[in-house]
């Protein structure tokens, strides 16, 4: 007797179970995924881990509702669809494209190879493996696009997505939400597709100081809230999709409301609907209202196929009101979600046409938004990304489309999405769920900063002081010609033109002329140059540094070629000056064999510049052994204190100094150096 009660349960049990998952996928059939999930999740408890082919089917299932709905829990229920041994590899596909989702890049990339050893030609799976292996890389270079969350539209614990402005002019908004709108949504259900209240319609616009004022409810595009439910309509009755397609205020159950677009004076709306009836969903409309005395007219179904059981959503009208792109997964796609569009034709939507393999992959394309010059965004989980929705460019070339990832920080391993352009500016909003941890969407602002390049710096001597009345000449390939007087601290700062070349010259009285070159060519964002000019006095002599000679040689070390090269540049800047180019020792040895090396090594760097195209007659040499010793400047005092300002570094003043300052004086005196003869080579 026990156990044929234990064997009758078992029976009840059983059919429970088949009952159960036999309601879960009604559920799953008409698209309840948030539902349909849960009784998944329950029921594959209650099977029999030793029957592996239920609990892989259901587990699977279990999966995909959840991966509809951005849940990340589908991971696990993947992991063990995949462990019970689920038939059909497309699991490891998915699992990792949620792995993807979550930015587990080495995780997804092994699903993803797992999934082509079966299917090695599947773009998704293709494309999904070279973004893992390829992101990193990826986010080292974002586009100059700043973005941050636009918290005049957000809320908390809700989602606020797929803004678009009202009109050409900017300065209205309209989004989708499924805020709260005053206190708690008194009678607004959950939605048994995602689990979440539905979503509506809200707007806001700029004041007169051009701040966001207060965001509310869209009026006349409400769907009705507290609605009656389809027995108060009765079969075919006022509710009926059979009386026309207008939004009926009678239609079963709470309405999905969103996803807006506007033609260009901002008196045309087409948005997207969808609401269920007798407790099932009929899948999302596009409809249509035109606003008049500032209330948006009864709306109207857009028929875009003969057959009124395909979903369409997420329309975008075109500038001029005769396209009208939309997502769909009408029969004739790539598969899930495909962009399509049709044609304007006295009235009627005609023509309506799958957009394309360029475009559409078989994974969801949705959230076309097209702007006045035809270039085409939309949102792809198909084509290489970041993960989850990445925001894609389309720009037609003829019969093609080129096809670019927006990038960082558009795009990030969460959903970004519903992008759109106040204008023909490159600023305005788009939606993101990243860093939510229970996936509620948020708008983000972005815009572009306008690219500004400079250069600035300073004008001195050659002590480094600064030079009052210096003026600077600025000279470029796009017909820059500016003259300019520094500031009182000898800086200065100036605005340069993208992509042109340009001639910098620093002048001065009682000094010689510096020249600089630089160009603001091929460059992907604002720079800022710098450019300081050291003048060179005409009166007083200039010691040139990092000039090196063989040990009591004459000989010019390799390591000279900086030195001698900027006083090359000064001689090219200034081409009508002749110079005297000294060499001096110091106080040790032999005052002949002093002078006889002096004068050799002043001959030496004389060749090196003839060597390179200074003409002979603009240098003369001479060598002063240890004749000339050097006479202390202000800025050698502030070098070494202990030499005071005016003291010639003599034989009787090192005489009194330690043996380390001796060696200090000694070093200075031992120099090469030049002074300007004349200013007028060649001008006569």
């Amino acid at each position: 007797m026990t156990i044929g009660l234990a064997l009758i349960g078992l029976a009840f049990s059983s059919c429970g179970v088949k009952a159960r998952i036999k309601k879960a996928d009604k559920k799953y059939a008409i698209g309840e995924y948030y539902e349909a999930g849960n009784i998944y999740q329950s029921v594959y408890r209650q099977v029999s881990p030793k029957d592996k082919q239920t609990r892989g089917y259901i587990a699977f299932r279990q999966a995909e509702c959840y991966r509809y709905i951005n849940n990340t829990k589908a991971i696990n229920a993947y992991r063990n669809a995949i462990r019970n041994r689920y038939p059909d590899s497309t699991a490891y596909l998915r699992q990792a494209q949620m792995l993807h989702y979550t930015g587990k890049y080495a995780d997804a990339a092994k699903g993803y190879e797992i999934y082509l050893q079966a299917h090695p030609d599947d773009y998704v799976a293709r494309g999904g493996l070279y973004a893992c292996r390829q992101v990193a890389e990826w986010r080292k270079q974002p586009s100059r696009y700043k973005v941050a969350p636009a918290n005049d539209f957000n809320q908390k614990r809700s989602s606020s997505f797929a803004p678009r402005f009202i009109g050409s002019d900017a300065d209205a908004l309209m989004f989708t939400s499924n805020r709260q709108k005053t206190g708690k949504r008194t009678g607004i259900r959950n939605s048994s597709i995602t689990g979440v209240p539905v979503n509506m319609l809200y707007s806001t616009r700029k004041n007169a100081s051009g701040a966001w004022e207060e965001v509310e409810a869209t009026e006349g595009i409400t769907g009705g809230e507290n609605e009656g439910s389809s027995e108060e309509s009765g079969e075919g009755g006022e509710g009926s999709e059979t009386q026309g397609t207008t939004i009926s205020k009678k239609a079963a159950g709470q309405p999905d409301i969103g996803v807006c677009s506007f033609t260009a004076d901002g008196k045309t709306m087409y948005f997207t609907y969808s609401r269920p009836v007798n407790g099932s969903d009929q899948g999302a409309k596009i409809y249509v209202s035109n606003r008049a005395s500032g209330t948006w007219g009864e709306p109207q179904e857009v028929k875009l196929f003969p057959d009124s059981t395909i979903s369409c959503g997420h329309p975008a009208v075109s500038a001029n009101g005769d396209t009208l792109w939309f997502a769909s997964d009408a029969p004739g796609g790539y598969g899930g979600k495909d962009i399509w569009f049709a044609e304007n034709a006295g009235g009627e939507w005609v023509g309506a046409t799958n957009a394309g393999a360029q475009i559409n992959t078989a994974g969801d394309e949705l959230y076309p938004t097209i702007r006045r010059d035809g270039t085409l965004y939309f949102s792809s989980n198909g084509h290489p990304g970041y993960g989850g929705l990445d925001i894609f460019k389309a720009v037609r070339q003829d019969t093609l489309w080129l096809l670019y990832n927006m990038g960082a920080p558009f795009n990030s391993n969460g959903d970004d999405f519903g992008i759109t352009f106040a204008g023909d500016t490159e600023d305005g909003f788009f939606s993101s769920n990243r860093g939510q941890r229970k996936g509620y969407d948020q708008i983000y602002s972005f815009i572009l900063p306008e690219m500004v390049f400079l250069v600035e710096g300073s004008v001195t001597d050659n002590n480094g002081e600064p030079l009052t009345d210096a003026r600077l000449r600025l000279v470029g390939d796009d017909g820059t010609n500016q003259k300019v007087q520094v500031r009182r601290d000898g800086t200065y700062r100036l605005k340069l033109n993208k992509e042109a070349h340009y001639v910098m010259l620093a002048a001065a009285r009682g000094h010689l002329n510096s020249k600089e070159e630089l160009n603001t060519l091929n460059l992907a964002d604002s720079k800022t140059y710098t450019v300081d000019f050291a003048l060179t006095p005409v009166s007083k002599p200039v010691t040139m540094e990092n000039i090196f000679y063989e040990f009591a040689k004459w000989e010019l070390t390799p390591q000279s070629e900086t030195g001698l090269n900027s006083l090359i540049k000064l001689l090219n800047d200034n081409p009508n000056i002749t110079i005297e180019l000294a060499a001096h020792t110091d106080r040790v040895g032999n005052a002949q064999a002093n002078k006889t090396l002096s004068e050799k090594r002043a001959q030496s760097v004389v060749n090196y510049l003839i060597s390179h195209g200074i003409e002979k007659e603009r240098l003369t040499p001479v060598g002063y052994g240890k004749e000339k010793p050097v006479t202390a400047d202000k800025a050698l005092n502030q070098r070494y204190p202990f030499i005071p300002v005016g003291q010639e570094l003599n034989e009787d003043f090192i005489d009194t100094l330690s043996k380390d300052k001796q060696e200090i004086c000694n070093q200075i005196n031992r120099r090469t150096e030049f002074r300007v003869l004349k200013t007028t080579y060649k001008l006569y």
